[in-house]
């Protein structure tokens, strides 16, 4: 997690292949309700095989909440960016990856950026 040490943000990041956490750093500065947050987003991207960003702007937009729309508890699933799915072709959303200690879309874009970076370095 160069990016994040370089940056010195207080993140906590994982990797995970379905319910298995393949990958997980928390820097400093980041706390165990990062670990939480991170799970729980994780949750909503294996659920709706979206990023949890997505899914936030979509409940938002419908003026809902995961609770009301999906009776999906808040204490296990969070409709907050920072979560998005990883897609093998051929098999489809495999695991996600995740990062939490920013505000939502700041999350998002880090794992974006990130993603990105490892899939041009890889070409």
């Amino acid at each position: 997690m160069e990016a994040g040490l370089e940056q010195r943000l207080p993140i906590a990041v994982g990797v995970w292949r379905g319910e298995r956490q393949l990958f997980h750093c928390a820097l400093p500065g980041s706390t165990r309700d990062n670990d939480e947050w991170l799970r729980r987003k994780g949750r909503v991207v294996m659920r709706f095989e979206r990023s949890s960003l997505y899914v936030a702007r979509l409940c938002k937009d419908q003026g809902t909440t995961l609770a009301e729309k999906f009776a999906l508890p808040s204490s296990r699933f969070a409709a907050a960016g920072g979560a998005v799915p990883l897609h093998v072709r051929g098999a489809g959303v495999v695991g996600w990856m995740g990062v939490s200690g920013l505000p939502q879309l700041e999350d998002h874009r880090f794992v974006m950026r990130i993603l990105r970076e490892h899939l041009d370095a890889r070409r």
